[in-house]
Order: C-alpha cells, then structure tokens, then sequence
C-alpha cells in the first residue's frame, strides 16, 4: 500500500526538456506518476480562464468582481509544477471524455466553491446559447451539459457522516454515513470536509457526539475527524467500485486570518493581500488536519486519490473574497471565482 501510493502521488515525472528531446506526442496529462502539488505560482496574461461576469453559477459570497475588488492581479496567476507543464484546462475536451457520465462534489460551501468553479470553465467552453439544465433537490444540486449527457453535481454536507435528530438533540454520529447510495451512483466522487469540524456555538449544527455506541456531549474534534474520516473511507472501501467510479479527495483548505503564517505578523485577515507568498515551503507549514487525512488515505482508503491542493492553496493568500462579497463580511475562507478553485479543476482534469 504505502509503495503504491507513494507513486502515485510522488514518483518523478519527466521534466520539459526530457520529453522535447524524446520528440515524443506524449503529453504531460499522460504522466499521472508526476508530482502536481510543487511548484509556484507564476504570472500569466492569459488568465482567467473564464470571465466570472458572465458565469450564471457563481454564488453571492465568491463573486468577487461583481461586489466590487478592485484589483485584478489576483487573476493573473497560473500554477507551475516544478517539472512539467501542466495542461491548460480545455473544457469541450472535459465534456468529451466525461460524456455521459456524472461528476459529483461531495462536502461543505468548499465543495460549492470548487464545483461551481467547473460549471464555469464548462460555461465558458461551451458559450451562452448551449442547451444546460438545472436541478436541485434537498442536499443535491445538478447541471447537466446536455449536448454531452455529463452531469456535474455537488452534494451538500459538513461532516460526510450523518447527523440525527433524536430526542435528546440532534446527534454527530461517527460511525454512520447513510447518504452513500446517492453518492455511489456517480462516475467521478470529490470528497471534502474540514471546515466544519472545529465550528461551536450557534454555528455548531449538532448537540451531543456518538462514537462507538457511546454518546457524549463533546470529545477533542481531531479525534472526531479522524474517526469520521475513517467511517468513510470504510464505505469507499465496502460499497464504491474502483472499476466504474473513480473517487478522489480534496485536500484541506487554508485559511488566511494570521498573517504570522506568511511571514506579516501584523496581519489580521487577507483584506489587504493582492499577491501570493512567493517561496517553496510555506510558513504557516502543513495543517494538522491534512497529517491526519493523509493517515487515513494510507491506511484504509486504497482506490482514492488526494487532490493535494492543501500547499498551493497556502500560498494564495490574495485569492479570497474578503469584505467583495453580497454581506460584506471578512471572508478569508472561501475563493473567489475566477480564482484558485479554477486550479484545483485543471490539476482534476489531468488526473481524471
């Protein structure tokens, strides 16, 4: 196990000069050995790949543009693994390979963030006049592609594993996760979640935990990220077929509240921020919660591939949505659109 995943994500890959003096048709897509999640972020004039202002799937709290940031160097900014070229999404070429299939997102507003994030490189690829429906129905929200039957879904959900309402409350239950028949049905699973666990107080969507049969009123919340983490990549195992459904998980998120992280301790959030951390390692370092992701994945999550976008994202300080968003509020959780999701969606894209 740890040998085949150690290749998957870390083996080397060819570098650009070696494959153009292979002359070789080879394209760097093809090289799935190759590390995606080092390198930089360098500028580039020919981004976005989308224009966010005629994009219909953007929601009020990542559409930047349109509630008013005023710079646009944010925009600009392509990522350049170390030893190859990663390909430039190309969505009528996603439309085709993925026709008649399903793609599903799987998580919190993270999730929302990174799937509307696709709708709009598809939109964009596709133009105005194309025949697209939508439907949404409880947690799940669909956009089909109709001259390509391909579906792109997100489902919403803070924890993966269930929340119960019972007399006592309503119940985090830890070992129990009853919405993977929905899921299982799709072609492409992106699975997240993080951004709920530590949330308390009014905020906080449940009462009491349930853990191992056991019910109590709190327990320390890496424990109970673990051990959700854990029910779920059980399921992957028992009930997801690795031969018709490819399943990946995305990595943790970063937050930009501390400047002390990148290196301006006089920091408070990322209002002022208009340009990424410029270095190969991040100061901040890697959050806990990816150690403990990454444990899991090793140790019981064996047809799952990580979106490791956990390092990329922290050097991107400049790309949320701060007070530019319908309330007004400090947002240095989520991304603006276009923006750093449009990255994750390409790196997703060589993969698939």
């Amino acid at each position: 196990m740890f040998l085949f995943f150690m290749f998957m994500f870390f083996s080397p890959c060819l570098s650009k000069s070696t494959i153009a003096a292979r002359n070789t048709t080879k394209t760097p897509t093809q090289n799935i050995g190759c590390n995606f999640y080092q390198g930089k972020w360098v500028y580039d004039k020919s981004y976005p790949l989308f224009d966010s202002l005629k994009c219909p799937f953007i929601r009020k709290e990542f559409d930047c543009l349109r509630y008013g940031r005023p710079d646009r160097q944010y925009l600009k900014y392509r990522w350049q693994p170390n030893d190859f070229d990663l390909p430039r999404f190309d969505g009528l070429d996603f439309l085709k390979k993925m026709e008649g299939k399903t793609i599903m997102f799987i998580g919190d507003s993270i999730s929302d963030n990174h799937w509307q994030s696709l709708l709009c490189l598809l939109h964009q690829a596709v133009g105005p006049g194309s025949n697209i429906t939508r439907f949404t129905k409880d947690s799940l929200s669909s956009v089909t592609f109709q001259e390509y039957g391909v579906t792109i879904q997100v489902f919403v959900t803070h924890y993966l594993v269930d929340i119960e309402n019972e007399k006592i409350g309503r119940v985090l239950k830890l070992d129990s996760l009853k919405s993977g028949a929905i899921w299982k049905q799709a072609d492409v699973l992106i699975f997240n979640t993080w951004l709920w666990w530590y949330r308390r107080g009014p905020k906080q969507p449940w009462d009491y935990i349930e853990n191992d049969g056991k019910i109590v009123k709190d327990m320390d919340r890496m424990v109970a990220f673990r051990k959700g983490l854990t029910t779920w990549a059980k399921w992957v195992n028992t009930d997801v077929n690795p031969i018709k459904t490819q399943v990946f998980f995305q990595g943790i998120t970063p937050f930009h509240y501390h400047g002390v992280e990148w290196n301006e301790p006089g920091a408070t959030n990322c209002g002022m921020e208009t340009t990424p951390f410029n270095g190969s390692t991040y100061p901040g370092g890697e959050p806990l919660a990816l150690k403990v992701l990454k444990e899991v994945l090793f140790s019981g999550a064996e047809s799952v591939k990580l979106l490791d976008i956990t390092f990329l994202s922290q050097l991107r300080k400049d790309g949320h949505p701060s007070k530019y968003n319908k309330f007004g509020g400090m947002d240095c959780t989520h991304w603006c659109l276009s923006g750093v999701p449009d990255t994750w969606n390409t790196i997703l894209y060589a993969q698939i």
